[in-house]
């Protein structure tokens, strides 16, 4: 059986999910969710999701951005000896984040895809909309984890593409609001076999 692939993230309800702890991507309302009023409940998306995730995949700018970050990080020590994939066809051994765990770079979408196929669980995607749009496009993406914070930016970087495409059917797996006007949808991508 094949691996599940999720795409995990915050997302304004205009779907935006670049810079949502701050101007990394140079988005002037960088930082909406560190911004937005804080309740635990809200992100407890997020520790549900340590349990089944078994390796990590992100874009090359992503990477760099957690890679930065996350290894220091004690709310983050749980990834930090989990495999990681970084999808990128310009990064280079030498750019790989020492001591954050076995990290395999993979050049295209039909890597992405026999990995799926390999042994193991649950593969999460954090940050990388661009990345998550073309694995969306190539029909790998299997589940979106999405907390929805209730802003409209009007700019910045979508996790679902703009072309004129056949229509991918969702189903809702789970659904929350919190009274800060965050939304948790967890939805299943319907596969066409």
């Amino acid at each position: 059986m094949a691996r599940e692939l999720v795409y995990t993230g915050f997302i304004t309800l205009d779907e935006v999910a670049d810079s949502p702890g701050g101007t990394v991507e140079g988005h002037r309302s960088g930082g909406w969710v560190a911004r937005h009023e804080f309740l635990p409940d809200a992100f407890s998306l997020k520790g549900e999701e340590l349990g089944e995730t078994t390796a990590l995949l992100f874009g090359r700018r992503s990477y760099e951005a957690f890679g930065a970050v996350w290894p220091r990080s004690g709310d983050h020590a749980a990834y930090r000896d989990l495999p990681k994939y970084v999808a990128s066809t310009t990064i280079g051994e030498g750019d790989l984040v020492d001591g954050w765990g076995e990290t395999t770079i993979l050049r295209s979408a039909a890597d992405v895809a026999a990995l799926k196929e390999s042994e193991g669980g649950s593969i999460f995607i954090h940050g990388s909309p661009e990345l998550a749009r073309n694995l969306a496009d190539a029909g790998l993406i299997d589940r979106y984890n999405l907390l929805v914070f209730p802003y409209l930016l009007g700019a910045g970087k979508s996790i679902f593409g703009r072309a004129d495409r056949d229509a991918t059917a969702l189903r809702l797996r789970e659904s929350e609001a919190y009274p800060n006007g965050v939304l948790k949808v967890v939805y299943d991508v319907v596969h066409q076999h």
